[in-house]
């Protein structure tokens, strides 16, 4: 089990299979790019399984979700997915993409195991997808978008990120197109994680302008509290049902007490908190000899050590010095 000191117990994993992006979200990574991982100091496909392994069988984790950078870049990602998909006892696995190459892939993933996906889209208008991207390659976003769901990775979730200036108005679009697609729409909002550090809260579209902004067009009725568990997303019924949408307000209304994520970087270190400056170092003892004990316990170890919050309230707030794309979503 990874519990920590505030009995929080850790049974969601998110594993980063790479930092590379084929996209240059404005508010992940400067236009030119980053400077990757070189490949030695990633984790292998066997590395990865096998710390998963241990995260399952040994630490009580039931779900795991693939995350990137774009995890869909990752050249073993369909042999990952069908290896953990035979761990028993079976976790539930999800993937978390930008889309683009899921048309091609979407039908191998189900097959090998995997169970649903989340489509990150933030807009539905191509000149806005091009300038927030820097990419135009809006078309292979909504084209992978379909071929999850003819697969059946489902429930398909798409993210969204609402940003002044580019897509601030498009909420009641976004949400009538999901709706009218089959698709359970999630607005999240803006996350200090961008590799810029320009991220500033009096530039941030919050969860209550979001809600109101959905409100102008549906009506929507707060689900239970009893249905939210530890997800970080509130919901709310739109319309009467069955569709729902999502919010996830890390900042204006942060959900840590109730938190039961655990991370792997995709050079093996472990994050207890998207927000953490430290992380503990898995990948050294991994190919230093250590067996699955070993590293069973110093997960729990790094784990013991999560804090309370993430701390964006703190006027000391420092932002991770890594961005969003080598942390993993």
């Amino acid at each position: 089990m990874l519990m920590d000191t505030y009995g929080r117990v850790a049974t969601d994993l998110r594993v980063s299979l790479t930092d590379r992006c084929n996209l240059r979200c404005t508010y992940c990574m400067p236009e030119e790019g980053l400077r990757w991982l070189a490949k030695p100091d990633l984790l292998t496909d066997d590395e990865i399984v096998r710390l998963v392994r241990v995260a399952v069988t040994a630490l009580g984790v039931t779900e795991v979700r693939f995350t990137g950078g774009e995890p869909l870049l990752r050249p073993g990602l369909v042999s990952i997915v069908e290896r953990c998909a035979a761990l028993a006892p079976r976790p539930r696995l999800s993937l978390t993409t930008n889309g683009i190459g899921l048309a091609r892939t979407a039908r191998a993933l189900k097959d090998a195991g995997l169970d649903r996906v989340n489509v990150s889209l933030d807009t539905l208008r191509p000149e806005v997808f091009a300038a927030l991207t820097r990419r135009k390659r809006l078309h292979d976003v909504l084209d992978g978008l379909a071929a999850a769901r003819a697969a059946g990775l489902t429930p398909v979730k798409v993210n969204a990120v609402l940003m002044p200036g580019h897509n601030a108005d498009e909420a009641p679009d976004l949400l009538a197109w999901a709706v009218e697609n089959d698709y359970e729409l999630r607005f999240i909002e803006q996350m200090p994680l961008d590799a810029q550090h320009g991220w500033k809260r009096t530039g941030m579209i919050t969860a209550e302008q979001i809600l109101a902004s959905l409100r102008t067009r549906f009506d929507l009725t707060p689900e239970q509290a009893d249905e939210r568990g530890s997800a970080p997303a509130e919901r709310w019924i739109v319309d009467g049902g069955p569709a729902r949408v999502g919010v996830i307000a890390s900042v204006t209304r942060p959900f840590c007490a109730a938190c039961d994520r655990t991370r792997l970087t995709a050079d093996g270190q472990i994050r207890t908190c998207l927000f953490a400056t430290e992380e503990s170092d898995l990948r050294t003892a991994l190919r230093s000899g250590a067996t699955d004990e070993d590293l069973a316990r110093l997960w729990r170890i790094a784990t013991r050590g999560k804090k309370a919050g993430s701390g964006l309230d703190d006027p000391a707030f420092l932002q991770p010095a890594r961005p969003m794309s080598a942390i993993g979503g």
